[in-house]
């Protein structure tokens, strides 16, 4: 039989904001499974906002979304980072920690989440820095497909370049429905075909966002908006193809009250629930050849 995919976390989440503290300071799992925050903005945070984070971590399962590890870059992986980010994942009892596949320093910080180019030599830079990182942090590290405005030097596909890492780093991805979206647009591909091709068993968990319409042929990948309906679709599609993984809802500005966004965070809900069959038991499919011989018993 093949084993079904084992996630850090179940149910539809949500990212916790500091505009957010109190506003969802009376929930619980009931209404958010879990939530989500970017270890660089709450290490060493003391005083009142660090007790009511405290409060939020035992309360509700937590990952970790990083901002600033910088996987692609060419400078020196930055291990004092690394040092703060495994202390406070184990004092807060994080259940997961991810990264962007992109970079955002080189001899300082950027500031931006740039693209790596898809070659080769970058998909064997790329995976020695996360297995370096998954060997120092002794748990896995999950990354995220990144939403791109350019693609210097490109010599595969995303795809093509995405599946590589995760098999070359042997790691796991948060598979961001959006950033499919947006890059297709941006860059005149298929999202369902895209999305078709991610190797299933790779998967730790999703994203879901907003996002701004620049021109007809350019949308920016915000977490500023509502979530539009052919991203609900992919999502949708997401579900079919690969069964209900845990999807957390990204919204980082232009905040709503607090019942606008249960209603989406309820919309993941309600498709989640979509795919489970009446045993109660998720319709995954899987297709053998991406599973390796020692997934298949």
């Amino acid at each position: 039989m093949i084993t079904a995919q084992q996630y850090p976390v179940d149910g539809a989440g949500l990212g916790l904001r500091r505009a957010l503290m109190s506003p969802l300071s009376s929930l619980s799992e009931d209404d958010i499974s879990f939530m989500e925050v970017a270890p660089e903005n709450w290490i060493n945070v003391g005083g009142r906002f660090g007790r009511q984070f405290r409060e939020y971590t035992e309360r509700f399962p937590f990952i970790c979304h990083g901002l600033s590890l910088s996987i692609g870059s060419p400078a020196p992986l930055d291990w004092d980072l690394l040092k703060n980010v495994k202390t406070f994942l184990a004092d807060h009892n994080i259940l997961a920690y991810s990264e962007h596949l992109s970079y955002c320093s080189d001899k300082g910080h950027l500031y931006d989440l740039l693209p790596i180019p898809f070659t080769e030599a970058a998909v064997l830079h790329v995976a020695d820095r996360i297995r370096q990182i998954q060997d120092y942090l002794e748990q896995p590290l999950i990354i995220e497909n990144a939403s791109y405005y350019a693609a210097p030097q490109q010599e595969m596909s995303e795809i093509n370049f995405l599946r590589a890492v995760l098999e070359e780093a042997d790691c796991q991805l948060l598979l961001d429905v959006n950033n499919i979206y947006v890059n297709s647009i941006n860059h005149g591909y298929d999202a369902e075909e895209f999305l078709l091709s991610i190797p299933q068993q790779r998967i730790a968990y999703g994203h879901i966002a907003g996002h701004f319409v620049e021109a007809e042929d350019l949308r920016v990948d915000t977490h500023g908006a509502d979530v539009i309906d052919p991203v609900w679709a992919l999502l949708a599609k997401a579900y079919e193809q690969f069964g209900a993984f845990p999807t957390l809802l990204e919204r980082d500005f232009n905040i709503p009250p607090v019942d606008e966004l249960l209603r989406e965070v309820n919309v993941i809900r309600d498709l989640q629930a979509s795919v489970v069959d009446d045993t109660g038991v998720e319709a995954i499919q899987v297709d053998a050849k991406e599973l390796s011989a020692e997934e298949i018993v």
